[in-house]
């Protein structure tokens, strides 16, 4: 911890924390409404404070956390690992998704035959 850290925004912690690349990234998914603070929309200027349970929205992923640590400082990946914890209701519905994600793969490419079969099928 260093400066200041009893009023960091949510930007700049979910930034430190390894969530989004850059701040305005950050700033972007929050105005977007993809993070959440008890089931309501959080403003850029929101203070953390350790405790703070968030819901964070990226693409299909969707992860419940709790604050355990604040940084106004970007470092390490394992660094900002410490900084959260996910619940464990969240980690198994992401690892549920993956399971439901994965195709199996054809045994081999489709020939030209096929490929026709296909284009048929598709269109209207």
């Amino acid at each position: 911890m260093t400066g200041d850290e009893s009023r960091l925004r949510i930007d700049r912690w979910l930034w430190a924390a390894r969530f989004f690349r850059t701040r305005s990234l950050a700033k972007a998914a929050i105005e977007g409404g993809k993070v959440h603070c008890a089931g309501q929309r959080v403003k850029v200027s929101k203070a953390v404070h350790v405790g703070m349970c968030l819901t964070i929205r990226q693409g299909d992923d969707e992860r419940d956390i709790e604050i355990l640590a604040l940084s106004a400082e970007r470092g390490a990946a394992t660094q900002a690992q410490t900084l959260y914890q996910e619940s464990a209701a969240s980690l198994a519905r992401r690892a549920q998704r993956r399971l439901q994600g994965r195709q199996e793969a054809p045994a081999h490419r489709p020939d030209k035959r096929a490929r026709r079969h296909i284009l048929r099928f598709l269109q209207p």
